[in-house]
């Protein structure tokens, strides 16, 4: 069979495939060539209609990602030459959306020489990290290479522990730690502390991996001297003009750390019975019941020694320490002595109450570091759950035995303004000496204690304001002191403050809420506790609040007035 017969037969079948219905005739010539070449497709595009381009036939079929017809490529971008991984594409165009832009522009940070590092470094640390400004010249090192980088974030730990230990505030020691790394000339550095914690990363560029050391603080102790030196030393690093090496840095750090206490411990346990003594006279006793007291906080304080030098918990501590100025009220009252023995109880519990790590951790917690606040917090619940156990175990005893101890009764009237103001500088100085301060910050933090007394005192006795409103008051003004005087002597604000709230600490409201509990008074006993806690709030809250009023209206870097400063989070609670 030949090639054109044995096409026939196929040809056949698709004129009868597409032949029209019957009555139907086709327009289309009949020979065998022109109707092979006539059979088309269901899609054909019908006659008359204009093509708007020409049908591809199968031999002309392209790729389904072939450009278009009419559409003009743009004109190929030049050879890139090889660059950063990190530089802006060419095709890349940065846009900023408009409403993201203040009216005004964004304030121009200007960290200034003369302010305090405190500040400087604070101002940083609140301002997100694009935006923080290179480091300033580095402390000069007799290799031009510089010191390396562990080293610098070891002493930076080292320095960040001394502080923490102290009772400093976790911003703070997050500004100093910043401090030192960046007088040495390290940038990208991203200090974090918690009650217990210390770590820095640094990162050396973008490519590079970070570096992250840490420390752990196994022990904390009060000493103000050494937590003033500290702060020297992170001055004199902070100063461009002074020139320290990593080997002085260390060598200073060394003799801060070996610097012996500045009282002996004979002067210590005295300080703390003068300080008992003294918070006694400020709530109404008299001359018997000021050695009393004294003799009971001494007492304690040897038991409490005692008791550390066993190996005990700070919790065992408290609770033995509180129990022999409550043991000689008792005893008092008992033989029939015509003395106030409540205020010697009340003036045993001054001497024991935690103000110091109470005002650190509401600071912690107004700064935004909540979880050094909340165990900061949670060891003030437990040093005041231990002084609560030891004091109403002995008035537990004493009730039973027949003491005869009134809840309703009012201690420090305010009728001896004279004597309660002595006391309370008394009181202030010994708090300072149980500190540790410095002796030339001890005659401030008196007159300052004082002043904050006569200010509580003016208010709640003689304006009728209530104590809780008074306290917030008196204890903003020892923060503004505080503040002030940190500002001018380039040291923390600590030793200026947590002396000077001693006599406004809410000694008899703990006293008379314990007493009314020992005595099945449940409620009224919970009522003063709660009175207790507002006044501690209020002496937090109010120290706090003065040392940012102070930051507020004075000289701060990032602008000239409030409308420059940043604050640590703008959440507006959510």
């Amino acid at each position: 069979m030949t090639e054109a017969e044995d096409r026939k037969p196929q040809s056949d079948e698709a004129r009868s495939a597409f032949r029209p219905p019957g009555g139907v005739t086709m327009s289309a010539p009949t020979t065998q060539a022109e109707s092979e070449s006539s059979v088309t497709s269901e899609f054909e595009i019908p006659a008359g209609l204009a093509a708007r381009r020409p049908v591809v036939s199968e031999a002309e079929t392209t790729s389904e990602f072939a450009l278009p017809e009419g559409y003009e490529a743009p004109p190929a971008p030049a050879a890139e030459t090889e660059g950063s991984a990190f530089s802006t594409p060419s095709t890349h165009s940065a846009w900023t959306p408009a409403a993201f832009t203040p009216a005004s522009g964004f304030p121009v940070v200007s960290l200034t020489k003369d302010v305090p590092w405190q500040d400087r470094m604070r101002a940083m640390l609140r301002m997100p990290v694009a935006e923080r400004p290179a480091p300033e010249t580095a402390q000069r090192q007799d290799d031009e290479t510089g010191p390396a980088v562990p080293r610098v974030l070891d002493l930076t730990l080292r320095i960040g522990e001394l502080l923490l230990a102290g009772g400093e505030g976790a911003e703070d020691v997050e500004a100093a730690m910043f401090a030192v790394c960046r007088s040495y000339g390290l940038d990208r550095c991203e200090p974090n502390v918690t009650f217990t914690l210390l770590s820095i990363s640094h990162q050396p560029s973008l490519v590079e991996d970070p570096v992250t050391a840490s420390r752990t603080v196994r022990r904390r102790g009060t000493d103000y001297t050494r937590l003033a030196a500290v702060f020297h030393l992170v001055d004199d690093l902070s100063d461009p003009e002074t020139s320290l090496s990593m080997e002085e840095a260390y060598r200073r750090l060394a003799e801060i750390r070996r610097n012996r206490h500045p009282y002996p411990g004979w002067v210590l346990t005295t300080a703390s019975g003068l300080l008992a003594g003294a918070a006694s006279l400020l709530v109404g006793g008299d001359v018997v019941v000021f050695f009393a007291a004294m003799v009971g906080a001494m007492l304690g304080d040897r038991l409490a020694w005692l008791c550390a030098g066993r190996g005990l918990p700070e919790f065992y501590q408290f609770a033995v320490a509180a129990m022999p100025p409550a043991a000689i009220g008792i005893a008092l009252t008992l033989t029939h002595v015509e003395v106030a023995a409540s205020a010697v109880i009340t003036g045993g519990l001054f001497a024991l109450l935690p103000g110091r790590a109470l005002v650190a951790g509401v600071q912690d917690g107004l700064t935004g570091f909540y979880i050094t606040a909340s165990a900061r917090l949670l060891e003030v619940m437990y040093f005041f759950v231990s002084i609560v156990a030891g004091v109403l175990l002995v008035l537990y005893f004493g009730v039973q035995l027949g003491a005869e101890l009134n809840p309703d009764a009012a201690l420090g009237t305010g009728d001896q303004p004279v004597v309660q103001i002595f006391a309370s500088m008394l009181l202030s100085l010994a708090f300072a000496v149980l500190l540790q301060q410095e002796r030339h910050t001890v005659w401030a933090v008196t007159v300052n204690g004082g002043i904050a007394w006569c200010v509580f005192g003016a208010m709640h006795y003689a304006g009728n304001i209530s104590p809780v409103a008074s306290t917030a008051a008196a204890a903003g003004l020892v923060g503004l002191f505080g503040q002030l005087m940190s500002r001018y002597r380039f040291v923390s604000a600590l030793p200026y403050t947590t002396a000077a709230i001693g006599p406004l600490l809410p000694g008899s409201a703990t006293y008379f809420g314990l007493l009314a509990i020992a005595q099945s008074e449940v409620d009224k006993g919970l009522v003063s506790l709660s009175t207790a806690v507002a006044l501690a709030m209020a002496i937090a809250i109010g120290v706090n609040l003065g040392g940012e009023i102070s930051r507020l209206f004075l000289r701060m870097p990032g602008g000239a007035n409030a409308a420059g400063r940043r604050a640590a989070k703008r959440t507006r609670g959510f």
